[in-house]
């Protein structure tokens, strides 16, 4: 959930028959090696595709700015993370969910560790990028936080539960990835973030889940409460109400 991302993607299906390179990996290879002898700010988008050899609308065909073209498989990765968490069981645990669909994204960085280090390096030396990253961390965040809400918004403090846990798992997934990249990506970033995650699973303990009893399909339960009486107070009476046995 850093800047980081991972070598882009593998190709796209109308450049399998070709021999050269696709055309978005071409772009982005061809965007980082003037980014390294440019430097990021004096490289532009027309030098871009002058060197990958394309026009300027190839180019935004695949990245809508200059930024996108740093972190290109954010968008993928975001959509693979909703799906992932979309298809949780309604018994799942939700925090080891989001630390599951947290997984997804430090694989993705893995995929190429000399990639995302010169990512990192890169990152580091630019500001404007620095803040393209947090709108990426949030957009992460945020994922992780609806779904939370959705599982735990009918608790007493649900969704602030919700929010402090996804924050939590992210930074806790930050935290590892950051240090595998001061390692040059030496070390095993897959096992730092794991060992990190369990960390902040284990803080957090299973999360209650709000689940009908089994073969009570068809039940229906009624709480009759007084005008005014307190939103949480409804919420447990409902859940005193569900648990009878």
């Amino acid at each position: 959930m850093s800047s980081s991302s991972a070598a882009p993607r593998r190709g796209d299906r109308a450049d399998a028959a070709d021999t050269r390179p696709p055309m978005r990996d071409a772009l982005v290879a061809a965007a980082f090696r003037l980014f390294l002898e440019r430097g990021y700010e004096q490289t532009t988008v027309d030098d871009i595709v002058a060197l990958a050899g394309v026009g300027r609308r190839s180019f935004f065909r695949y990245f809508p700015s200059k930024e996108d073209v740093v972190f290109p498989d954010h968008e993928r990765c975001l959509a693979d993370m909703t799906a992932f968490l979309a298809a949780s069981p309604q018994d799942a645990d939700p925090v080891r969910r989001v630390c599951d669909a947290a997984r997804l994204v430090v694989r993705m960085y893995a995929e190429n560790p000399a990639f995302s280090v010169q990512r990192y390096h890169l990152t580091k030396k630019v500001s404007g990028l620095r803040a393209y990253e947090l709108s990426v961390v949030w957009r992460y965040e945020r994922a992780l936080a609806d779904f939370l809400r959705g599982r735990l918004g009918g608790l007493p403090d649900g969704i602030l539960r919700a929010d402090v846990i996804a924050a939590a798992v992210v930074a806790a997934h930050n935290n590892a990835l950051r240090s595998w990249l001061r390692s040059e990506g030496r070390d095993d970033a897959v096992a730092a973030v794991d060992h990190a995650l369990r960390f902040a699973q284990s803080t957090f303990g299973d999360a209650p889940v709000l689940a009908p009893a089994e073969g009570a399909d068809d039940d229906v339960v009624v709480v009759v409460s007084r005008r005014g009486t307190p939103l949480w107070q409804v919420v447990r009476e409902v859940e005193t109400a569900l648990t009878r046995g």
